[in-house]
């Protein structure tokens, strides 16, 4: 069967990449057509996006970039007729995706599923009414996701969490080598800082984040450069005690003390690691900022770790309370309190039990190729 896939940022890259691969173990037959990445395009196919070129973070940047996000739908949609697929998947990336979808719906007979939810529990619950009306199935990664979908009348299939499926397949790897000497680290104690993969992410938390450096000298302070920057977003805060790896954040949490990281699903790959945090966000307009946050999130909590376990876990410094004072207070507990440092490593058991065992990509897969008629008739 003919699989056109749509992931518009890193994470769906690596969670597309091993949905492919698990398609192709269910469908020997299986052909794609993607907008993706690296990771997706070594299972094969056609690429007609690279993520880089779609990633535009928030209304500033859609607003500068319309022209080429325009332009990445109508060549989308293009390819959509060209390959004449059997089903169409989307993963995460809402604001694209869902205009796909409804382009989708309304013009052919094609089915529409959705593997990893839009984050609608947390804002912009608006856009159930989309997904009932243009998404045929609906496959999620978080526990709670059922009960919220529910809400709306609304049958989601919760298939258990690919961050949990990548971190059992680095486990089952080996590794080989010294990481510490391959990146000229020393013996001291490693701060990992996880700063996004967006560079607006990456701008906006390195300058409150990296002073610290300089105030823990007993610890070594390592930055995970995100796979699509560019490497000169993180050359003003490289020091004595700041060192950058690339390509092995896995690698650097399965080494690290403690960690500085950037909401979103590193927080849940730090956690599942065992690797005590801080969880931080930039909001523009200080406390105002924190207010519209308040209006507009719908959650008690924005790091997924306390989402899953239902109760902070992790502390979360958001908005105005993001600074350089407030994180260093933070990181000082967690290197140097003991038993607040354990009792964190205790609560993250919750998060491996909530979440299930490995295997989200191949459960989906299976179900995707059960859903799909035996009738291979193009319904483009």
């Amino acid at each position: 069967m003919k699989y056109f896939i749509i992931a518009g940022e890193a994470s769906g890259d690596l969670h597309g990449a091993n949905l492919m691969a698990a398609l192709k173990q269910h469908d020997a037959a299986a052909q794609f057509c993607f907008l993706g990445g690296d990771l997706m395009a070594t299972q094969g196919g056609c690429q007609v996006k690279h993520y880089r070129d779609m990633a535009f973070m928030g209304i500033t940047a859609v607003v500068r970039h319309l022209p080429t996000v325009l332009r990445n739908l109508r060549d989308t949609r293009r390819a959509i007729v060209r390959f004449c697929p059997d089903v169409v998947i989307l993963i995460d990336y809402p604001s694209f995706n869902l205009r796909i979808a409804k382009y989708v719906k309304t013009h052919f007979d094609t089915p529409v599923y959705y593997y990893i939810s839009p984050k609608l529990w947390a804002w912009k619950t608006y856009r159930i009414k989309s997904i009932k009306k243009y998404i045929d199935k609906m496959f999620t990664i978080f526990p709670f996701e059922t009960s919220f979908y529910a809400q709306f009348d609304y049958a989601v299939e919760y298939v258990g969490n690919p961050t949990v499926d990548a971190i059992a397949a680095y486990r089952a790897q080996p590794h080989a080598g010294d990481f510490r000497a391959a990146h000229h680290l020393d013996a001291r104690p490693i701060v990992a800082v996880l700063a996004g993969s967006r560079r607006q992410e990456i701008v906006t938390t390195l300058p409150t984040v990296m002073p610290l450096a300089k105030q823990f000298p007993d610890f070594q302070f390592v930055l995970a450069a995100a796979p699509s920057a560019d490497s000169a977003l993180y050359q003003p805060y490289m020091s004595d005690n700041v060192k950058i790896v690339y390509n092995c954040t896995y690698d650097l949490l399965a080494h690290a003390y403690a960690a500085i990281v950037n909401s979103g699903t590193a927080t849940l790959e730090t956690g599942l690691f065992g690797v005590p945090q801080v969880v931080v966000y930039y909001v523009p307009g200080g406390r105002i900022g924190t207010w519209l946050k308040q209006v507009l999130i719908k959650t008690k909590f924005v790091s997924l770790v306390n989402l899953v376990a239902e109760k902070e876990v992790v502390c979360e410094l958001v908005a105005h309370r993001f600074t350089t004072r407030n994180v260093g207070i933070e990181l000082t507990r967690l290197l140097t309190d003991g038993d607040y440092h354990r009792a964190m490593q205790a609560d993250y058991a919750t998060l491996a039990q909530r979440l299930g065992d490995a295997g989200a990509a191949d459960r989906t897969a299976q179900k995707i190729v059960k859903l799909l008629t035996s009738d291979n008739t193009c319904n483009v």
